[in-house]
């Protein structure tokens, strides 16, 4: 598969760029874009949750009426679960949601995911760019000109680029993460997916 090479105007130059079809031209898999997804989704949860059990409630533990004569059961704690503000049964305690996945696994969801955004022509190749100092105006500018606006995008960028992960950062509906960080929830998750020259060579070569 081939792409022409667009600049930050939005439009074609004279270069192009052959997409590895072992991984942006593949049989999607999705059972594992799932699988990976699950476990991205899993690791962001907190698992701080916790209710107080019937051991941990700061009540009185003195018998509260007679044993019997009242005609009801018999209570011997303001602690039981069956009382206004005693302890919870079963519930929640802090614990860790995520769980293990295989590295192949893995790298076949990110390949999925590449080539479904590559068979619907939801992916752009620009060639590479930067900014000289972090400014929202000039990343809104690069996305009216690709088209993108009011579009959920991804960015992907072949090195870690401090100005324009700055002057994207304000933008809701924008992400630019470098090649070594992509996640098959970041490429699904998007609506278009943007990668410069440099991100296409480092995709093809972490992934191959």
């Amino acid at each position: 598969m081939e792409l022409k090479v667009l600049d930050i105007n939005g439009k074609e130059t004279k270069k192009s760029v052959k997409l590895d079809a072992k991984i942006f031209g593949i049989e999607p898999n999705d059972h594992s874009i799932y699988l990976d997804v699950k476990q991205f989704l899993a690791n962001a949860r907190q698992g701080t949750h916790k209710s107080k059990e019937r051991a941990e409630v700061n009540r009185t533990t003195k018998k509260h009426h007679k044993q019997k004569g009242t005609g009801g059961a018999r209570a011997g704690s303001l602690k039981s679960p069956i009382q206004r503000g005693g302890g919870t049964v079963f519930g929640p305690r802090p614990r860790n949601y995520g769980f293990k996945l295989n590295k192949k696994v893995k790298q076949l969801a990110r390949k999925s995911a590449l080539s479904i955004k590559a068979k619907s022509d939801n992916l752009k190749v620009v060639e590479n760019f930067t900014f000289e100092v972090p400014k929202t105006t000039s990343f809104i500018n690069v996305m009216a000109a690709l088209g993108l606006d009011k579009k959920k995008s991804l960015f992907i960028v072949g090195d870690y680029d401090k100005n324009l992960y700055l002057s994207s950062r304000n933008l809701q509906g924008v992400k630019v993460v470098n090649s070594s960080e992509i996640s098959t929830y970041d490429i699904m998750n998007a609506s278009e997916v943007v990668l410069s020259e440099g991100a296409v060579e480092k995709i093809t070569a972490i992934l191959s």
